[in-house]
């Protein structure tokens, strides 16, 4: 299952830079020649053939403390801001906004970080889950448990419908051209005869809808705060990163401690305290206004999150092989 090759190559290239910087502190000597083809060496690299330019014939101690050095230096100051995005976020946000950059992680790095590990862990999540994600069918217990026989044999026919229809037969079903009808029921006839093909492709789109997410918050944060002063589109889009950057964490811990307990899940009943939280240290408004706040952006975001999976599962269906 892809895993979202444009997020990655978003976080490789914001990573470039602090790789330089770690490879320059094992570098040959300026001037010294290059291992590789004897160059003299003006950089961590070779500017001739681009190797690397530091000796190879470490110890094992070095190699030990280099792996070490790895682990712990994905970027030092991520050690720094995990912490503070969970106990105290509006600090955080705060802290960048006002130019205390030096310590932290920058927050779209985290938050593309994050969008990968949501993926990850939702993956894991499914495949472990995998029987709690086919199509229903009548014969399920668990979906006629509270069907009426009426119901039970409504269900049937529905379902024995979309197995026998033909393409000529468009009854019920949309009120768009025969074209654009054969096209969504063949698509539907598909997914419903192979749901892990379906489920697959609505994921590999969800990588991309999944960073429209940051636009669609800072937007509606610009509403909010319209008549805030001094607070600009640039600080509801470092304020959403956050916010969104540790609302994926918390959903990634649920996803992964659900495949052991379903109490896992109760987890995200922290999601609206943090934001109280982040919302009122960040922006410094009252407790009544951060609540009714939070409460037109959860309306708000309830409706656009319901349109966003409407439209995920049409891409779906569209895109379904």
């Amino acid at each position: 299952m892809a895993m979202g090759d444009e997020l990655l190559e978003a976080v490789t290239a914001d990573t470039i830079a602090h790789e330089i910087k770690r490879a320059s502190k094992h570098s040959l000597p300026i001037g010294a020649p290059c291992p590789n083809c004897n160059t003299a060496i003006a950089g961590p690299y070779c500017y001739a053939c681009g190797q690397r330019a530091e000796k190879f014939n470490r110890s094992v101690l070095r190699l030990m403390g280099e792996v070490v050095e790895g682990l712990i230096d994905i970027d030092g100051r991520i050690w720094q801001t995990l912490p503070r995005l969970a106990l105290n976020p509006g600090r955080l946000t705060r802290d960048y906004l006002e130019g205390h950059r030096a310590t932290q992680v920058p927050p779209f790095r985290i938050f593309l970080i994050v969008l990968l590990i949501v993926f990850f862990a939702g993956s894991e999540n499914f495949s472990h889950t995998h029987p709690n994600f086919q199509i229903a069918t009548p014969d399920d217990p668990v979906v006629t448990a509270n069907m009426s026989p009426k119901d039970k044999a409504g269900f049937q026919h529905a379902m024995d419908q979309l197995k026998t229809m033909k393409d000529g037969d468009f009854q019920g079903i949309g009120s768009g051209s025969k074209q654009s009808q054969t096209f969504w029921v063949g698509k539907i006839r598909k997914a419903a005869a192979n749901p892990n093909a379906f489920f697959a492709s609505a994921l590999n789109w969800a990588h991309q809808l999944a960073v429209v997410m940051l636009p669609i918050a800072a937007l509606m944060l610009s509403v909010l705060f319209v008549f805030k002063k001094n607070v600009y589109v640039f600080d509801h889009l470092i304020f959403s990163m956050h916010s969104l950057s540790f609302q994926g964490l918390l959903l990634s811990a649920a996803f992964l401690g659900a495949i052991f307990s379903d109490a896992a899940w109760y987890l995200l009943w922290l999601s609206p305290a943090h934001l109280f939280f982040h919302m009122r240290g960040t922006y410094r408004v009252s407790v009544i206004g951060t609540l009714l706040r939070m409460s037109v952006l959860f309306l708000v975001s309830s409706i656009v999150f319901g349109l966003m999976i409407a439209a995920l599962v049409m891409i779906g269906l569209a895109t379904v092989q």
